[in-house]
């Protein structure tokens, strides 16, 4: 998946950050009285009684005295930590609707309840996240870089409190995003002994049985990945995003585009809606993102009508930033599995 600063999403002016350094050198390195649960340490986690530290997917060791408590995370990051019962203090990313209502990043995350630094790509308030007092940013990683931390305040950002980011793209799959999801969720605390979590793993392992059931039972399915706005249709290749490495593994049939082709990153080829029909498919997984057009819109591009999935109806929605908890996920596969399984296959 691209950068939202790429043609999906539009940079917005840069946050204004005057003060901040100041703020800075006021700070303490770490929070207030520990209370998570004893054996909250996993992989680079330390026992909640003492020193904490955590070795994230940027081969990067966040460390802080004691569990961190003032957590600051990417939305979706916050969201996945929600649903082990970790909670974050403030949150920056797509988190409220133009109507006020919960992007669907936020999940079934209480918006109301955390300070929102910025809500579109760009926007973090530098001056609202240093009086917080973080002493944990949490995001995740697509190319090497903290998801959603602006360039040109990451600076600012990155002095105020360790940082720790999660893998969900280039070589990793979702079921190594939603382990490491889960790894730093223990570590801030989370007891992943539950009832609760077990069943969600049970529920994700089912759901990733369908899936293959699915394949076996409608085999030769083409699956188009897609996202439009107003001037472009956008190919995304399945080798680059967690979510769609994992369904090719469980034997999804995917129309890559042509390797030559993709944008710099190595997410996507670029169609001018004149060429929107050079790849055909059977079903389109259509971006469900707040910033790409959805099929309603798209209804007023004469080839988005014109191609034969959407002729036949197999155009379903992609949720292309998974919230990685293993309750999230498995709804996104057992989704899959209806779409694949009742796909007719087009010719």
């Amino acid at each position: 998946m691209p950068k939202p600063s790429s043609p999906f999403l539009s940079r917005r002016g840069l946050v204004a950050a005057g003060g901040a350094l100041g703020l800075v050198a006021a700070l303490t390195a770490c929070g207030g009285t520990d209370k998570a649960k004893d054996g909250a340490g996993d992989k680079g986690a330390t026992s909640a009684s003492g020193p904490w530290s955590f070795k994230d997917d940027l081969g990067k060791e966040a460390t802080a005295k004691s569990t961190p408590k003032n957590i600051v995370a990417y939305t979706g990051t916050a969201a996945a930590l929600s649903d082990y019962g970790v909670q974050v203090k403030g949150v920056f990313g797509p988190t409220r609707l133009a109507d006020g209502k919960p992007d669907p990043m936020a999940g079934t995350m209480d918006i109301s309840k955390v300070e929102i630094l910025g809500n579109v790509y760009d926007e973090f308030n530098v001056e609202k996240y240093a009086a917080l007092k973080p002493d944990l940013l949490a995001t995740n990683t697509w190319d090497g870089t903290y998801w959603y931390v602006p360039e040109a305040s990451k600076d600012k950002i990155l002095k105020l409190a360790p940082a720790a980011a999660i893998g969900v793209g280039d070589k990793v799959s979702m079921d190594k995003a939603l382990e490491r999801t889960a790894d730093l969720a223990k570590s801030l605390g989370a007891d992943l002994n539950t009832r609760k979590s077990a069943d969600a793993k049970a529920r994700f392992d089912a759901a990733s049985a369908k899936v293959r059931e699915a394949v076996k039972a409608n085999p030769g399915v083409k699956v188009l990945v897609g996202s439009g706005s107003d001037q472009m249709f956008y190919v995304s290749t399945a080798k680059t995003s967690a979510d769609l490495k994992y369904f090719e593994s469980l034997g999804v049939e995917f129309v890559n585009p042509e390797q030559d082709k993709l944008d710099p990153q190595g997410f996507y080829e670029s169609l001018s809606w004149e060429n929107a029909g050079k790849y055909k498919a059977d079903v389109i997984l259509l971006d469900n993102r707040t910033q790409a057009l959805q099929p309603e819109a798209l209804k007023a591009k004469p080839t988005w009508n014109e191609l034969p999935a959407v002729k036949a109806g197999q155009v379903a929605p992609r949720v292309t930033e998974p919230i990685y908890s293993y309750e999230k996920c498995a709804q996104i596969l057992e989704d899959l599995a209806k779409t694949i399984q009742n796909a007719k296959k087009l010719g």
